[in-house]
């Protein structure tokens, strides 16, 4: 997958200022401070166009990304940050849900967990939720660089099992060492060939 020019297209503060346009979107979500920016920065192969922040939770709205005009990520913002106040959690889930339940061009559901850690029972509540909606989201654990080879396959086990999922469907991701680069634009490829088709 080739990206010559990525932009942001805007940041949303509800659907009324969701962008209209013919694209199709691949939809993040995780923790905060999962790696949500570090992620699309490595994809569409840009330094800081998506913000990355040491300070969890300062995402507060929904951004779109144009990524070539091939597609359109989109970030929403960070859920289970301790530090924003309930009805602030609330709003977040809301902004989801609408977002699931009624935006056409949604192509794909990305969900990012740490790969250091077990899902959290935010990451567990938030696939379970997908699942119902009838959504299988691609799930990659980010920070692959952190772990040691040698304990790979326990945290991928980990996050599996947490997600009543299989070892396989646990993409390992680094922006670092760029592990798991080229499977998640072979995934998007795939996904945005069968959404043009549709």
């Amino acid at each position: 997958m080739k990206i010559q020019e990525a932009s942001i297209i805007t940041s949303a503060v509800g659907p009324k200022h969701y962008p209209e346009h013919d694209l199709a979107e691949v939809l993040l979500l995780g923790r905060s401070n999962v790696g949500k920016s570090s992620f699309i920065n490595t994809i569409i192969n840009r330094k800081a166009l998506a913000r990355t922040s040491s300070q969890p939770g300062k995402t507060r709205t929904v951004n779109f990304y144009n990524a070539g005009d091939l597609f359109c990520f989109v970030d929403m913002p960070g859920y289970g940050y301790a530090k924003v106040s309930k009805r602030e959690r609330e709003s977040f889930q809301q902004m989801i849900g609408n977002y699931i339940e009624y935006r056409e061009n949604l192509a794909l559901v990305v969900q990012l967990i740490d790969f250091r850690h077990p899902p959290t029972k935010d990451d567990i509540s938030v696939h379970r939720w997908l699942e119902s909606e009838g959504i299988t989201p691609l799930v990659v654990a980010t920070k692959g660089d952190k772990v040691p080879k040698n304990q790979k396959h326990k945290h991928i086990a980990q996050i599996a099992q947490g997600l009543d999922i299989y070892e396989e469907d646990v993409l390992v991701f680094s922006k670092e060492t760029k592990e798991g680069k080229l499977e998640a634009e072979g995934i998007i490829e795939e996904v945005l060939a069968a959404f043009e088709g549709e």
